[in-house]
């Protein structure tokens, strides 16, 4: 199968701009609802989240699923009104609020034993952390984020050349706001929220997809140095890229894998991280098949204009 790369750039980057702007879109309604882009976890805000599990749902002899309305009702009459509540499974209530002492967190347990249902003591899960140590996170995740940039910035442009660095920094912004948007769109939707975790994953889809990027990139340096006198750099990109498709597809394939496998059988814990890694990795296949050689091809192009 030969791939029409070129030929058809203009639908690989309609099809990634409509993706991203929807991303987009749905980060401005989180930042209008949640004063962020996406739904902030405990770890950026600080509070105080509470995961409390039905004696019943334990033992599987539930007869009915717990009533949201009726939790929050009863968060309401202590002033929590604004908490965040989550039923997983029917039996597992997880509740995100303000920062609570050992007291108040006492007396909503007793609360919610007395007007919901008995809950397991042995599942029960109480996680804290304060608001400065939220914001150190998310700025040390921003910085490692911004480092990791300028350093693929410097390597590329010393091992190939400054434009080949600036469309592979492209194509790695295209990954992140691609996975972003996604998980804009699962906040809003579905009530997911991103946590340190979440920084992790893209590093970790940033580190992924320029491997991708700079193997492609490799096979056109070396094929231009090779055919630049009998081939247009349109040619060059494009049989580049489809010498160096299986071998990026079997990499993002056999990945992917394991992924999935984290992803149904994880658990909670790393149910979005994994989710998150799937999603930037075929995101960060894709630009590196479509979006960072085309971009290339199309500078060359007009270097080549300018200069006739």
């Amino acid at each position: 199968m030969r791939l029409q790369i070129i030929k058809l750039e203009r639908l690989w980057w309609s099809i990634s701009a409509l993706i991203i702007l929807g991303g987009i879109i749905a980060m401005i309604i989180s930042y209008t609802t949640f004063k962020a882009p996406l739904r902030p976890g405990l770890d950026f805000i600080g509070g105080t989240r509470l995961q409390l599990q039905l004696a019943c749902g334990v033992e599987d002899t539930c007869e009915q699923a717990i009533d949201v309305g009726e939790v929050r009702n009863i968060l309401t009459e202590k002033e929590l009104g604004n908490s965040t509540i989550q039923v997983l499974e029917g039996t597992i209530l997880s509740i995100r609020t303000k920062n609570l002492d050992v007291d108040e967190r006492t007396q909503l347990q007793q609360e919610l034993n007395e007007k919901i249902g008995d809950f397991d003591p042995e599942t029960t899960q109480i996680d804290t952390v304060g608001p400065t140590i939220g914001k150190e996170l998310f700025e040390s995740g921003i910085l490692a984020l911004l480092v990791s940039f300028f350093g693929i910035i410097v390597y590329l442009s010393v091992r190939f050349k400054f434009d080949y660095a600036l469309f592979a920094i492209l194509a790695l912004v295209h990954d992140v706001l691609i996975t972003a948007g996604f998980f804009a769109v699962l906040g809003l939707v579905a009530g997911v929220e991103v946590d340190s975790l979440f920084l992790v994953a893209l590093l970790t889809i940033i580190g992924f997809s320029v491997n991708d990027t700079v193997v492609i990139y490799d096979r056109i340096r070396e094929n231009t140095d090779k055919y630049i006198e009998e081939l247009s750099i349109n040619d060059i990109v494009e049989n580049s890229v489809n010498q160096s498709l299986t071998r990026s597809i079997n990499t993002t394939v056999t990945t992917l894998l394991p992924l999935i496998g984290i992803f149904l059988f994880g658990g909670e814990t790393l149910k979005y991280f994994s989710l998150a890694l799937i999603l930037g990795f075929i995101a960060g296949s894709y630009s590196s098949i479509f979006i960072a050689s085309t971009l290339l091809a199309w500078w060359r192009n007009r270097q080549a204009l300018a200069n006739s």
